[in-house]
Protein backbone atom coordinates (compact mmCIF):
# COMPACT_ATOMS: atom_id res chain seq x y z
CA UNK A 1 0.00 0.00 0.00
CA UNK A 2 1.60 3.37 -0.74
CA UNK A 3 1.74 5.94 1.54
CA UNK A 4 -0.23 9.19 0.16
CA UNK A 5 0.68 12.79 0.74
CA UNK A 6 -1.54 14.19 3.38
CA UNK A 7 -2.38 17.98 3.02
CA UNK A 8 -0.42 20.21 5.60
CA UNK A 9 -2.92 22.60 7.77
CA UNK A 10 -2.98 25.91 6.64
CA UNK A 11 -0.42 27.99 8.67
CA UNK A 12 0.36 31.61 9.72
CA UNK A 13 2.73 31.62 7.17
CA UNK A 14 0.55 31.05 4.49
CA UNK A 15 -1.89 33.79 5.15
CA UNK A 16 -1.22 36.95 4.89
CA UNK A 17 -1.28 39.34 7.85
CA UNK A 18 -4.70 40.85 8.47
CA UNK A 19 -6.16 43.13 11.11
CA UNK A 20 -8.68 40.74 12.15
CA UNK A 21 -5.89 38.57 13.02
CA UNK A 22 -3.84 40.91 14.65
CA UNK A 23 -6.85 42.18 16.56
CA UNK A 24 -7.97 39.16 17.88
CA UNK A 25 -4.03 38.04 19.42
CA UNK A 26 -3.93 41.31 20.94
CA UNK A 27 -7.34 41.14 22.70
CA UNK A 28 -6.22 37.76 24.16
CA UNK A 29 -2.66 39.07 25.17
CA UNK A 30 -4.30 42.56 26.46
CA UNK A 31 -6.66 40.40 28.88
CA UNK A 32 -3.32 38.18 30.32
CA UNK A 33 -1.94 41.71 30.61
CA UNK A 34 -4.55 43.19 32.79
CA UNK A 35 -4.71 40.46 34.85
CA UNK A 36 -0.76 40.59 35.69
CA UNK A 37 -1.84 44.14 36.41
CA UNK A 38 -4.60 43.23 38.88
CA UNK A 39 -2.37 41.09 40.59
CA UNK A 40 0.10 44.26 40.84
CA UNK A 41 -2.74 46.30 42.06
CA UNK A 42 -3.83 44.00 44.88
CA UNK A 43 -0.04 43.57 45.74
CA UNK A 44 -0.14 47.88 45.75
CA UNK A 45 -3.24 47.38 48.46
CA UNK A 46 -1.41 44.90 50.25
CA UNK A 47 1.58 47.08 50.44
CA UNK A 48 -1.12 50.13 51.69
CA UNK A 49 -2.41 47.57 54.36
CA UNK A 50 1.30 46.76 56.11
CA UNK A 51 2.17 50.74 55.98
CA UNK A 52 4.07 53.86 55.22
CA UNK A 53 7.59 52.00 54.88
CA UNK A 54 5.80 49.12 51.90
CA UNK A 55 3.64 52.03 50.44
CA UNK A 56 6.77 54.28 50.05
CA UNK A 57 8.81 51.61 48.46
CA UNK A 58 5.70 50.40 46.10
CA UNK A 59 4.94 54.37 44.88
CA UNK A 60 8.65 54.12 44.25
CA UNK A 61 8.37 51.39 41.86
CA UNK A 62 5.32 52.80 40.48
CA UNK A 63 6.69 56.61 39.90
CA UNK A 64 9.78 54.64 38.28
CA UNK A 65 10.52 54.97 34.85
CA UNK A 66 9.84 51.17 34.28
CA UNK A 67 6.97 51.69 36.37
CA UNK A 68 5.53 54.27 34.37
CA UNK A 69 6.07 52.76 31.44
CA UNK A 70 4.12 49.73 33.05
CA UNK A 71 0.95 51.83 34.00
CA UNK A 72 1.06 53.10 30.16
CA UNK A 73 1.12 49.97 28.58
CA UNK A 74 -1.63 48.79 31.26
CA UNK A 75 -3.82 52.08 30.25
CA UNK A 76 -3.90 50.99 26.43
CA UNK A 77 -4.45 47.34 27.38
CA UNK A 78 -7.12 48.49 29.45
CA UNK A 79 -8.43 50.45 26.76
CA UNK A 80 -8.20 47.82 24.26
CA UNK A 81 -9.67 45.40 25.55
CA UNK A 82 -12.65 48.08 26.03
CA UNK A 83 -12.99 48.99 22.88
CA UNK A 84 -12.77 45.76 21.68
CA UNK A 85 -14.93 43.95 23.72
CA UNK A 86 -17.90 46.36 23.01
CA UNK A 87 -16.92 45.84 19.53
CA UNK A 88 -18.15 41.88 20.72
CA UNK A 89 -20.72 42.50 22.00
CA UNK A 90 -22.23 44.63 19.00
CA UNK A 91 -21.57 41.54 17.09
CA UNK A 92 -23.15 39.57 19.93
CA UNK A 93 -26.36 41.44 18.47
CA UNK A 94 -25.17 40.46 14.78
CA UNK A 95 -24.01 43.96 13.86
CA UNK A 96 -21.02 44.14 11.61
CA UNK A 97 -20.81 40.70 10.19
CA UNK A 98 -19.69 41.68 7.04
CA UNK A 99 -15.91 42.20 5.90
CA UNK A 100 -15.79 45.67 5.59
CA UNK A 101 -17.72 46.45 9.08
CA UNK A 102 -15.34 43.86 10.28
CA UNK A 103 -12.31 45.40 9.47
CA UNK A 104 -13.97 48.80 9.88
CA UNK A 105 -14.77 47.85 13.33
CA UNK A 106 -11.38 46.50 13.94
CA UNK A 107 -9.59 49.85 13.21
CA UNK A 108 -11.92 51.51 15.31
CA UNK A 109 -11.14 49.94 17.96
CA UNK A 110 -7.33 50.30 17.78
CA UNK A 111 -7.79 53.85 17.13
CA UNK A 112 -10.28 54.73 19.98
CA UNK A 113 -7.91 52.66 22.52
CA UNK A 114 -5.15 54.44 21.18
CA UNK A 115 -7.34 57.79 21.87
CA UNK A 116 -8.47 57.27 25.25
CA UNK A 117 -4.76 56.19 26.22
CA UNK A 118 -3.29 59.74 25.10
CA UNK A 119 -6.62 60.90 26.66
CA UNK A 120 -5.96 59.26 30.07
CA UNK A 121 -2.28 60.54 29.86
CA UNK A 122 -2.63 63.64 28.89
CA UNK A 123 -5.01 64.49 32.33
CA UNK A 124 -2.29 62.40 34.34
CA UNK A 125 0.22 64.95 33.23
CA UNK A 126 -1.96 68.39 33.33
CA UNK A 127 -2.90 67.06 36.97
CA UNK A 128 0.93 66.38 37.31
CA UNK A 129 1.74 69.85 36.02
CA UNK A 130 -0.50 71.55 38.25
Amino acid sequence: MAARERPLSPHLQVYRWQIQMATSILHRASGIFLSVGALIIAGGLLALMMGPESWNCFTGHAGSWYGKLFLFAWTWAFAYHLCNGIRHIVQDFAIGFSIPAFVRSSWISVFASLVITALVWAYVFAGAAA
